[in-house]
């Protein structure tokens, strides 16, 4: 069942989840809700159910239709199921994260970390009372590297080019090492899928997945 990160209400399917964020936080929206909002049909000034918001609902309808279709195809063939957040609400999971930019750790507890998506967040207490940044997941199916996009930082799929607050940092450089690592082993962003445990404190004790990037260069 969606819960809106906003306002905390809850909702009975991804639909009408959609719709009260685009009738009621216009302005609050996060880049990746408003996009979700955006490719549905709908707007962040649209309210009730009017001409604008049918369309958008139509729209919709055909998208889960898709989706609908698209899952068979993946399960026949065994095909990945992209790098996108499905079934927003139907899961709850945590593991731990640390950033590393430059010599600088990211504090994840910020606004910007906390309230970006919500599909993959930060809460502001976890790091004072585990000692981790402990992240939540709120849907399936999507990668580290939309979890990365979330929080500001481009990444491309094989985690060589990394892009944070202005500034791009490429593995083709002399001196720049980027690092990312799930469970102590390097993954690719593009394909690696975040899972987790639904316990905080499991997840923190290391039990969920422990994502690290660690971004140094020569300066």
């Amino acid at each position: 069942m969606p819960q809106c990160d906003y306002c905390e209400d809850s909702f009975s399917d991804e639909e009408s989840y959609l719709g009260h964020l685009a009738a009621e936080h216009e302005g609050e929206l996060s880049r990746i809700d408003q996009r979700r909002i955006d490719a549905q049909g709908g707007s962040s000034t649209d309210s009730g159910m009017g001409s604008n918001a049918k369309v958008g609902l139509a729209g919709l309808s055909v998208v889960m239709l898709l989706a609908v279709a698209l899952t068979g195809y993946l399960v026949v063939t065994g095909g990945s199921s992209g790098d996108g957040p499905t079934d927003q609400g139907a899961v709850h999971e945590h593991g731990t994260m640390a950033i590393t930019i430059d010599g600088e750790q990211l504090d994840l507890t910020g606004p910007e970390f906390s309230q970006g998506d919500s599909a993959f967040h930060f809460h502001g207490n976890e790091q004072q009372k585990y000692g981790d940044y402990v992240w939540h997941k709120h849907a399936r199916g999507f990668t580290l590297q939309y979890a990365l996009e979330t929080l500001g930082i481009e990444v491309n799929d094989a985690g060589t080019e990394l892009t944070y607050n202005g500034t791009t940092y490429s593995e083709d450089d002399s001196g720049t090492s980027i690092d990312i690592e799930v469970d102590g082993d390097s993954v690719d962003p593009g394909s690696h899928e975040v899972a987790g445990v639904p316990d905080e404190a499991a997840a923190a004790s290391g039990e969920g997945q422990d994502i690290v990037v660690n971004v140094t260069t020569a300066s």
